[in-house]
């Protein structure tokens, strides 16, 4: 039986795997940080001997080319996708043998054009496939990042290639799709559990339980929502065969280094949870709480190739923040400093904002309405949900390109549970804005009464 190992990204949602019969592996899909995939090869006695891309990815760098060439195996790559590294160029219909199991290329179109899944087999139970951005976990991979102008026709080949692999398979075979849980390259609502079969997506998965195209296409090109910026970036970056990552330590900066990257317009990037910040930080930093959404959004704010300093309370936390951010192609930090604000800050620069509650906001709302704004911070879709009557509704992923549409009055900043707020909050306080930061779960709001809700169901990925 073909045994497989999950590596999971959790942080972009996305799965990375190894498919072996205890002896000879086949990678899928491998992330940045390829040093998680040797572990696993270590860890079960296993050599790698096929590397297998589904697709030119969108959301991260890929691992692939350097775990080819660490590892000495063949690296599959679709051979209609333009590269500039040695590959193996794969079709539909081949096949590859990898110890006692067969690799089959299938071509699933739809979420790139030259998209491919992979089925393994052996003797011994049923097949698994490996399915990239095709087939996902109750959904299917967004249409939209190819060209938003095919995003119709993607969708139409992304509904014929599900039901390409439905056809293909039996309904025990094992699903394994590289997006879908949480990642932005999701079209609408996916599960996450540790593993699925196709039978289970014949029950519910609209691509397949829809029986009308049309009525699938509009469904999915109606629920696409934003998606980070530094997408734009990472084609050309896996295109090119992206280099080995270095996760040494950055330079250590000196407070006065610190003050001198802030007055030059560089990023310098607090990553304390959003309480501590608000409560105390330097000035003209800015508040990203490590997390598992904190290379999402620093990569989709940061003006790219922007200067960037880690501000960390240990190593290990500068450390798990770069690694990170080499999964998104920020791989050479400007340097790190450690320590609180009293440490780091030069005299008379440093700065606080209050935290509040719904029920804060609720007493505002009834007796001071005209001297301060409500800011929504959430996604279009979300908006389009439900909001509070009167606010004023700016994505975080918009709020730098729009400073000059938000007045000069106190803002109460909230978003759906606190964590984009807390990072609008700080680049409006960055910005010389007066803010409230609104750190509370907006079903608080709904409990309240402050909103009104419209009967639209939201779509992608709901980040708090």
């Amino acid at each position: 039986m073909v045994q497989v190992e999950v590596v999971a990204t959790e942080e972009l949602g996305d799965r990375s795997y190894l498919a072996h019969d205890g002896t000879v592996a086949v990678a899928i899909d491998p992330q940045r940080d390829i040093d998680r995939i040797q572990s696993a090869l270590d860890r079960l006695g296993v050599r790698c001997t096929l590397v297998m891309e589904t697709h030119v990815h969108n959301d991260y760098v890929s691992g692939g080319y350097q775990l080819a060439k660490v590892t000495g195996a063949v690296y599959a790559v679709s051979a209609h996708d333009t590269v500039d590294f040695d590959h193996h160029p794969v079709r539909d219909g081949e096949e590859f043998t990898a110890g006692s199991m067969t690799v089959k290329v299938v071509a699933t179109p739809g979420h790139t054009d030259h998209h491919l899944s992979y089925v393994v087999s052996d003797d011994d139970g049923p097949p698994v496939v490996f399915s990239g951005g095709s087939l996902l976990y109750g959904s299917v991979g967004r249409t939209d990042l190819v060209d938003p102008a095919r995003t119709e026709e993607l969708a139409r080949a992304q509904y014929q290639s599900a039901r390409k692999l439905a056809a293909l398979l039996p309904g025990e075979a094992g699903v394994y799709p590289t997006h879908g849980f949480g990642s932005f390259c999701s079209a609408g609502p996916t599960g996450d559990g540790p593993q699925g079969t196709l039978a289970d997506e014949l029950a519910g998965n609209d691509a397949l339980t829809e029986p009308d195209e049309n009525r699938f296409v509009e469904r999915l090109v109606a629920g696409l929502t934003a998606y980070p910026a530094y997408y734009a970036h990472m084609g050309a970056r896996n295109r090119s065969g992206p280099s080995p990552i270095d996760l040494s330590t950055p330079e250590r900066v000196r407070p006065d280094q610190l003050a001198a990257r802030i007055a030059a317009g560089e990023w310098v990037v607090d990553l304390r949870d959003r309480t501590a910040y608000a409560a105390d930080h330097v000035a003209g930093t800015i508040g990203i709480g490590l997390s598992a959404q904190f290379a999402t959004w620093l990569g989709w704010l940061i003006p790219w190739g922007t200067p960037l300093t880690l501000i960390g309370q240990s190593a290990g936390q500068v450390a798990d923040a770069q690694r990170q951010l080499v999964r998104i192609g920020i791989d050479h930090l400007a340097g790190h400093a450690l320590g609180e604000p009293g440490d780091l800050a030069a005299a008379g620069t440093r700065r606080s904002y209050p935290v509040a509650s719904f029920d804060d906001l609720a007493g505002r709302t009834s007796e001071n309405k005209a001297d301060n704004v409500v800011l929504d911070v959430r996604r279009d879709d979300e908006w389009a949900t439900s909001h509070i009557p009167g606010a004023l509704h700016i994505p975080l992923h918009d709020v730098l390109q729009r400073l000059d549409d938000i007045p000069d009055t106190t803002l109460w900043v909230h978003c759906a549970g606190g964590y984009r707020a807390s990072i609008a909050s700080g680049l409006l306080d960055r910005a010389g804005h007066d803010v409230v930061c609104v750190d509370d779960d907006y079903a608080h709001a709904e409990e309240l009464g402050l909103v009104t809700t419209t009967a639209i169901t939201a779509a992608t990925g709901a980040l708090r």
